[in-house]
């Protein structure tokens, strides 16, 4: 059982999915499972492995699921004597697990991979980000465009969810040619759970795809989820320097910052 978690690991890490690894650490007296016993968790609650069944598998799989959504690990001891005091059973020992979120670094899906999406692609290989470039025109969407992407998926954006996973470690740029493209691709990619969406352009040209979507039967709490125009406002005008400003919003976002200068904190 443990072979296949480890398999399992490697394939979230290749997706850039989210789960928690519980491990026994730690047993004393009579307990269901002994030490290294391990049990994956996703975030939808389901498990690989067990570290023991019952109400201390119910337990861990509770902080499991904590540990993802607060993105830190525990180390846990439960007790198993006495239910009527709290105990997760009473087989008469004691266990300690210990409970790591898996958190892969987050994918960057680059859709356009145009002269700034080459550049954002470039920036975010460097900055230790998994890279994968989306385009509609083949010729955009190989390792001889885009050498720092990892992967490459040949679609029309509006195919992209059916073509690969876009999970809440996803990060989404478009790097895109303009509304006619972002409204008609723009639907699915709001369907899906990514951590982030960005679009490149104008504010003239943001409040046009606005005024389609809204046509289209999204609310305007729905398109706030996108951030337009994308990236911070440094007066960036290559396409190098318009890559910083998209990445330094995103690790922005990311890491919980505000974009003051640090100066002036």
């Amino acid at each position: 059982m443990d072979t296949s978690i480890f398999k399992a690991l490697v394939e979230i890490e290749e997706r850039s999915l989210t789960a928690a690894l519980c491990t026994v650490v730690k047993t004393a007296g009579s307990t269901p499972r002994h030490a290294t016993s391990k049990m994956l968790v996703f975030p939808d609650g389901t498990i690989l492995g067990t570290v023991g069944g019952g109400g201390l598998e119910n337990q861990v799989i509770k902080e499991a699921l904590e540990s993802i959504q607060l993105r830190k690990a525990r180390l846990s001891e439960y007790k198993m004597v006495d239910p009527s005091k709290g105990d997760v059973g009473i087989c008469g020992g004691q266990v300690m697990v210990y409970i790591e979120p898996i958190l892969p670094a987050p994918l960057i899906v680059i859709i356009g991979g145009g002269h700034v999406g080459k550049a954002v692609a470039h920036l975010a290989k460097w900055l230790n980000f998994r890279v994968a470039v989306s385009d509609d025109r083949l010729e955009f969407c190989t390792p001889e465009a885009n050498p720092d992407a990892d992967q490459f998926i040949f679609c029309e954006m509006n195919d992209l969810p059916e073509k690969m996973t876009i999970s809440d470690q996803t990060i989404l740029v478009l790097t895109t040619r303009g509304v006619d493209v972002d409204s008609k691709g723009l639907p699915s990619l709001l369907k899906t759970s990514a951590r982030y969406i960005g679009v490149i352009g104008s504010r003239r040209r943001w409040k046009e795809t606005i005024d389609r979507m809204l046509t289209l039967g999204f609310s305007e709490q729905d398109l706030k989820k996108i951030h337009s125009p994308i990236g911070l406002e440094i007066h960036a005008e290559t396409p190098e320097e318009i890559a910083i400003s998209i990445m330094a919003e995103i690790v922005m976002v990311l890491n919980g910052g505000n974009g003051q200068m640090m100066h002036k904190k």
